[in-house]
């Protein structure tokens, strides 16, 4: 069984300036590591809000370390430097609506504010993309609520099968028949 490479990436001027320690990246591992007894690798990034920067490390994420899922915490909110959605648009194939909706309407269910959220996700070759919010407590939110169609997203595109701790989320893939 293949090892699955997930990307991880903090999208913050504060963090990639060394100013705080990033929580919201470990935020992410710390779930994954909840989620899955597959092995999996980590590749880890802290980045600046800037949408060519982002753009370059998804598709170097994708292309070249062959992650089959990228997960981006940061820059997903109104303000003018929170550029990760479109960085995610400009280097997708195909853009996955979905994702962004539900991991919205999650939201909303513990705060008004998850209508000023811009998440989405996408596909690049062989990687799904998933933007996620900035705080630790709502990527754990999100993540549960879409977590599920994730690991059968990978294997319709063929990529490693990943093994989920089914007391803490359990994957949903359609039985054969």
């Amino acid at each position: 069984m293949s090892i699955a490479k997930i990307g991880i990436v903090t999208v913050s001027d504060r963090a990639s300036a060394g100013i705080y320690e990033d929580i919201s990246g470990q935020a992410i591992i710390d779930t994954l590591n909840d989620y899955l007894t597959s092995a999996w690798e980590p590749v880890y990034q802290v980045i600046p809000d800037e949408q060519d920067v982002i753009e370059r490390t998804l598709i170097d994420l994708a292309d070249n370390h062959n992650c089959s899922l990228i997960v981006t915490t940061g820059g997903t909110g109104p303000a003018k430097r929170d550029v990760t959605p479109e960085a995610t648009e400009a280097v997708c194939d195909r853009m996955m609506p979905g994702f962004g909706e539900l991991m919205r309407a999650e939201s909303l269910k513990f705060v008004p504010t998850a209508i000023l959220s811009r998440q989405t996700a996408g596909l690049r070759g062989d990687s799904l993309i998933v933007n996620l919010p900035g705080k630790p407590k709502s990527i754990r939110e999100c993540l549960d609520a879409v977590f599920p169609a994730i690991p059968y997203c990978i294997d319709l595109m063929n990529g490693p099968y990943l093994i989920c701790n089914e007391e803490v989320i359990k994957p949903f893939r359609p039985k054969n028949k």
